[in-house]
């Protein structure tokens, strides 16, 4: 049985397609029969199964789909061949598009952008002005927020957080990692980390001291007690 239908008098352009307002015409999750929804092209993009909607003026076209109990709200976009589901959030200004996946309990919001063929999985959250794009993975409980980016084979997980101008890119299985945006510069490569001007084992790096840590250099010591989860994390990933 349908939950939802298109309203065809109320429609909007989109980049030259034509957008319909979802009407529901059952009740299920959060959403009662008679309320109105956001934009879609078709039924393709919004599943008649589930407790999927799309809310307020958030927009979903081309090939997107969004099923499973995922809501999409606000001003987001969703968009190309873009998928959200499972219980993924995406909502504010943010914008899902090429072939991103969101699922599980992901959410994206703020102003932040999932491109390419990103995936944002878990309880991971992209938010601000953050972008993920290229084949990068932010999963588990990580966070990605402000300016920072996310590319190429990155993988971010754990209880990471990349935040600020931070920049994590690199090819998983055949090149150097490179996180730039903090105090030091860091290259993750096969078998040593390198930050700043200083390269050593990643089992040296898990284990210096405290004193060792702060004997490197000044502030040292507070910036690898923020960083230490995230780069140890990747780290351990890459050199798999």
């Amino acid at each position: 049985m349908k939950k939802y239908e298109l309203i065809l008098e109320d429609n909007i352009d989109f980049f030259g397609t034509k957008l319909f307002r979802i009407l529901a015409i059952s009740s299920f999750g959060n959403v009662k029969k008679g309320d109105e929804g956001g934009y879609i092209a078709s039924e393709k993009n919004l599943s008649q199964e589930g407790d999927a909607w799309v809310f307020d003026n958030a927009r979903v076209s081309g090939n997107a789909r969004v099923f499973g109990n995922a809501r999409v709200f606000g001003n987001a976009r969703v968009y190309d061949n873009a998928q959200v589901y499972d219980n993924a959030r995406v909502f504010g200004d943010a914008r899902v598009y090429d072939n991103a996946q969101v699922f599980d309990n992901a959410q994206v919001f703020g102003d932040a952008l999932v491109s390419g063929d990103a995936r944002v999985s878990g309880d991971a959250w992209v938010f601000d002005n953050a972008q993920v794009f290229g084949d990068a993975q932010v999963f588990d409980n990580a966070w990605v927020s402000g300016d920072a980016r996310v590319y190429d084979n990155a993988r971010v997980f754990g209880n990471a957080r990349v935040y600020d101008n931070a920049l994590v890119s690199g090819n998983a299985s055949d090149s150097p990692i490179c996180i730039s945006g903090s105090k030091w510069n860091i290259t993750i490569a096969d078998e040593s980390i390198v930050i700043g001007c200083l390269a050593h084992s990643t089992d040296a790096w898990s284990k210096f001291t405290d004193e060792e840590i702060s004997a490197m250099a000044d502030g040292a010591l507070a910036w690898w007690k923020e960083w230490k989860v995230l780069v140890l994390g990747i780290a351990l990933e890459h050199q798999k």
